[in-house]
């Protein structure tokens, strides 16, 4: 199956190794309207979304639901065939230690439709106070798995962020374990483009021309939650992923810690020999002692609830 892909830089032209594909970008106003029409009419959550409301553990100030990688996967693929769009946020210390200062900041989060860990640390929050998630769901990780039910559903996907030619690179892995899947654009913003409206605009404008049914934002929080925002309002039918270094990781541009690292909790630390200079302060001055207050007050909490 033949895929479409826009250039992850200031332009827009067909990405080196992906065949383009007729007409895709200007997709379709009828499915914007249909689309819009049933957001309309399923304003009340159905019965399964307000199960899974009630089911919601609050860690931190930020409530978590708590499923599996699978489960993240079977509502979004639902939603999509229901004409429903989202919002999938996997926070993780750093977004916890930002949402519980930052009002605004927490708003977004609490705004999405599907919040899962993405920090150990909030995992094991969560078990401390006796309100258990099953475990990690990162957006590293839904890359894939999304990528692989959008191939197989033929729902058009978009990359939107990481350092300059990682969404283009991103792609081509992604077509390449998942040959169905079409790519209906890529691009990396320019630095600042929030601050300036043109800017913004024009990516704001690339994104909804493609039409995509699902879009990885890898912005980093709040930056790519406050963009989801606006576009939501023009793609209703379409599910956004807030993934922060995903698209980079599935382009091979950066490296993920090994496995074990991963479940012991100690991403972080690979992550911080990797990038001294720029993680220092956020992860050992910001993050880390965010991180022992709030297991600590969770033990606590725990203990004598």
């Amino acid at each position: 199956m033949s895929t479409e892909h826009r250039a992850a830089s200031s332009g827009h032209g067909p990405v080196p190794g992906l065949p383009a594909v007729a007409g895709q970008a200007g997709a379709p106003v009828a499915r914007r309207r249909a689309a819009r029409a049933a957001s309309r009419r399923r304003r009340r959550p159905d019965r399964a979304t307000r199960r899974r409301l009630r089911r919601r553990v609050h860690v931190a100030g930020v409530a978590l639901d708590p499923m599996t990688e699978g489960e993240v996967v079977d509502h979004v693929v639902a939603a999509l065939k229901d004409g429903r769009g989202g919002h999938l946020v996997t926070p993780n210390v750093d977004i916890g230690r930002i949402a519980a200062r930052d009002p605004r900041a927490r708003a977004l989060v609490e705004g999405a439709d599907i919040v899962v860990a993405d920090g150990m640390p909030l995992v094991w929050a969560a078990r401390l106070l006796g309100t258990p998630v099953p475990g990690r769901v990162t957006g590293a990780d839904l890359i894939w798995s999304l990528s692989e039910a959008a191939a197989f559903y033929r729902h058009p996907v978009y990359l939107l962020g990481g350092p300059k030619g990682a969404p283009a690179r991103a792609a081509r892995e992604l077509v390449a374990r998942h040959p169905a899947l079409t790519v209906a654009g890529t691009h990396t913003p320019p630095y600042g483009f929030e601050d300036d409206p043109e800017s913004h605009a024009r990516v704001r404008d690339a994104v909804i021309a493609a039409a995509p049914r699902l879009v990885f934002v890898g912005l980093g929080f709040p930056k790519q939650e406050r963009l989801i925002a606006s576009l939501r309002r023009d793609l209703p039918g379409t599910w956004f992923v807030g993934c922060g270094s995903a698209i980079a990781f599935a382009a091979g541009t950066a490296r993920r810690a090994p496995r074990w690292m991963r479940r012991a909790g100690l991403e972080w630390l690979f992550r911080l020999a990797g990038e001294p200079a720029r993680l220092s302060r956020r992860y050992l001055v910001d993050d880390l002692p965010y991180a022992i207050r709030l297991l600590v007050v969770s033990l606590v909490r725990g203990l004598f609830s």
